[in-house]
């Protein structure tokens, strides 16, 4: 039996099969996914079968590829939710994995045994618009029994048509979300979702529990202490959960932050290296023999247990009254700007949280102790700036604020304010 690949040999695959030239996650567009299968297709007609399957709200092609030959049927869809494109690009580097590679003995393993199905963008108007919901305004996801969506309908039907053993429902997630203690980002959350009230098993859900083994196996080495698990609660309105009581037991893949200044790469590789450990066990049979305990131990994540900055102990100025000594927590995450004009990818940030943070994790922590909090004035301030503190009014600091602070360090008279550190986000 052929044997898995190992998460040092599927690194050094990704790093010749990634995305050389795309856009920031962010503005991954329909417009790119279409040059993208396009381009796979003129690469490889033998190999890649594209057909569109559906439209959206408003009449952008819902595409569905397909990849193999073999008895066992795979469906993944991605960017259900407009503003999680992590997977969706994580999708076209395993797709030219495997026509770069498909002569290898593990590769032509996985195309002979399995067919593997992809809707690479389920809702493309949502895209465009880097929102969560779809032009109606409907969230898909939440669409499963109603199908008043197009989307959710051609998903619906899609399943229908295929009936797969497996699929797999990719998203990202709040980069909030934590793991563990002390608190990790989420680099990674995972689930084998419940098909009744009881959280019961059957086979296909055991299956999609053993694969969530594999996957934790294949990406621990690359991100330890930031894998988490989602609460199984059975959720009767959502594409994962009904899919399993349809017959296609779902592996949910939530892609969340990760701890540095570059994040993409990072996260598609994870992406990228839990899909094609997928496969091959699958194809091989090992995901049968994956042990159940490793999924059951998962540490379960934190939805809001994480912030991006967190300064700890600066003297703060409320709405009233004096200065007190806070914690202060920025909460950050992709965004969109200037959609009108010419979109630009942005990490924009706000103040979540206030007072004592103690037990909240954070991506970067800052020492504030001896200095004072207060919002950014406009103009041109850089740190080592010498500054008067600002008047009273201009010094609140309160949750919900833009996350664009100065922390300053009091000096010999009022007016001799050193600028020690700026945290500054986009709006």
């Amino acid at each position: 039996m052929t044997e898995i690949s190992s998460t040092d040999t599927l690194c050094a695959r990704w790093e010749e099969v990634r995305l050389q030239e795309r856009p920031p996650l962010p503005l991954v567009r329909h417009a790119q996914v279409m040059a993208w299968l396009r381009r796979l297709e003129a690469s490889a007609p033998e190999l890649f079968r594209v057909e569109t399957v559906g439209h959206s709200v408003e009449g952008r092609a819902i595409q569905h590829l397909e990849v193999g030959r073999g008895p066992r049927h795979v469906l993944l869809w991605s960017q259900m939710h407009g503003d999680e494109p992590t997977a969706t690009a994580a999708l076209f580097e395993l797709f030219e994995y495997l026509r770069r590679y498909r002569e290898h003995p593990r590769v032509n393993a996985v195309l002979g045994a399995l067919t593997v199905h992809a809707v690479p963008m389920l809702n493309p108007d949502g895209a465009e618009r880097f929102q969560r919901a779809n032009a109606q305004g409907i969230d898909i996801n939440r669409d499963a029994l109603m199908l008043q969506t197009p989307e959710g309908r051609t998903l619906k039907a899609l399943r229908d048509r295929l009936q797969p053993s497996l699929g797999f429902n990719l998203h990202n997630q709040d980069w909030r979300t934590a793991v563990g203690r002390p608190a990790r980002p989420a680099s990674l959350s995972l689930l084998a979702p419940a098909f009744d009230e009881a959280r019961s098993d059957n086979p296909g859900r055991l299956l999609a529990k053993q694969v969530c083994a594999v996957i934790r196996d294949a990406v621990e080495p690359l991100a330890p202490g930031q894998i988490g698990r989602y609460s199984d609660a059975f959720e009767v309105r959502a594409f994962g959960d009904n899919m399993g009581r349809w017959g296609t037991p779902a592996v949910l893949i939530e892609t969340g932050p990760w701890p540095a200044a570059e994040t993409e790469g990072p996260l598609l590789r994870l992406n990228f290296v839990a899909l094609v450990a997928s496969l091959e066990a699958l194809a091989t049979g090992k995901a049968e023999q994956a042990s159940l305990e490793r999924y059951e131990t998962i540490p379960f994540n934190e939805s809001k247990g994480l912030l991006h900055v967190l300064v700890k102990g600066a003297h703060v100025f409320g709405e009233a009254g004096e200065a007190f000594v806070a914690d202060i927590g920025v909460a950050a995450s992709p965004a969109v700007r200037g959609r009108e004009g010419t979109p630009r990818a942005v990490i924009a940030g706000t103040i979540a949280e206030l007072g004592d943070l103690r037990v909240f994790g954070a991506i970067e922590r800052v020492d504030g102790q001896g200095l004072t909090a207060v919002p950014l004035p406009p103009g041109s301030v850089k740190e080592g700036d010498i500054l008067p503190l600002p008047p009273r009014s201009a010094c609140e600091v309160r949750v919900g604020q833009p996350a664009e602070l100065m922390l300053l360090r009091p000096g010999e008279s009022a007016d001799a304010w050193r600028v020690e550190r700026i945290i500054c986000f986009e709006r």
